[in-house]
């Protein structure tokens, strides 16, 4: 992804450097992972070293970490500039940007507390998407997801729920989850995902320019990498498609080729989708 020259995102809170956790623990509305950590059983371990001596004292970052974030706040600034282009033309209101928290090891949101083992996420509570940068070495390293764009696949993934949280979407779909079985509240939730996968397609779409050769499939083979299945399969178990909360490899890249090949929003229903 060719990014020299990208504005960087101002709205971005980069806790990694202060050491801050963050705001306490209020549990509030639907918390909205990747499906990484919980599902794949991977070992985090190496994510939570030095998570304890994280005190408010100012914490010097490696120039590894300062380029991630760097690339974090780029591509988050890519969002905002796509964004705010097509969510007025497609919705008809003025688009609001999320705050993106970058930390490491572990922190505390609205929404419950974070850590490498949760994988990126967004709180609706407080409208920020989460991302220990440290992630895009699981990523590339675990789960066989290489390649920036894969990495900025899961930055624009995020920003999909902000934007269903902008929609109401999320309000609603928790709401729902709260009326339901375990089963029927998994099923709106592997829908919730699967059209944050296909907003991400649409975002993919609009920065066609920065694309590389490649790029595209290094997000849809990510796409792939962190499906129910896969990630059961990785952990040594039989899929079990009930306990499903993001979708199948395969209807995760295909959503996302959805939202890339149309553009538009509109395409992305996949609550009224009669087959997913």
């Amino acid at each position: 992804m060719r990014l020299r020259g990208v504005r960087t995102s101002r709205n971005v809170e980069d806790r990694r450097r202060s050491g801050a956790k963050g705001a306490g623990i209020g549990g509030v509305g639907l918390l909205v992972v990747l499906a990484v950590g919980y599902f794949a059983g991977i070992d985090v371990t190496p994510l939570l070293q030095g998570a304890g001596t994280q005190s408010g004292a100012p914490l010097e970052l490696s120039a590894q970490e300062e380029a991630a974030g760097t690339f974090a706040a780029q591509v988050l600034g890519t969002t905002e500039q796509v964004w705010s282009e097509v969510y007025p033309a497609q919705i008809g209101e003025q688009y609001d940007p999320p705050v993106m928290v970058l930390y490491s090891g572990v922190t505390q949101s609205p929404c419950g507390s974070a850590s490498g083992a949760t994988g990126p996420f967004y709180c609706p509570a407080d409208q920020k998407a989460y991302l220990d940068t440290e992630f895009f070495s699981t990523l590339s390293e675990q789960l066989g997801a290489g390649g920036d764009f894969a990495a900025a696949y899961v930055i624009a993934h995020e920003v999909a729920h902000h934007i269903q949280n902008e929609l109401g979407i999320l309000g609603q779909v928790d709401q729902a989850r709260r009326q339901s079985s375990e089963a029927q509240a998994n099923a709106l939730t592997v829908r919730l995902e699967l059209q944050a996968d296909c907003l991400s397609g649409v975002w993919a779409r609009s920065v066609n320019g920065l694309l590389e050769p490649g790029d595209l499939e290094e997000a849809l083979n990510a796409a792939r990498k962190i499906g129910d299945d896969y990630l059961q399969r990785r952990a040594g178990k039989v899929p079990q498609p009930h306990t499903f909360t993001h979708g199948t490899s395969e209807q995760r890249s295909r959503w996302f080729a959805r939202g890339y090949q149309s553009g538009r929003m509109g395409d992305c229903d996949t609550f009224n989708a009669q087959q997913l």
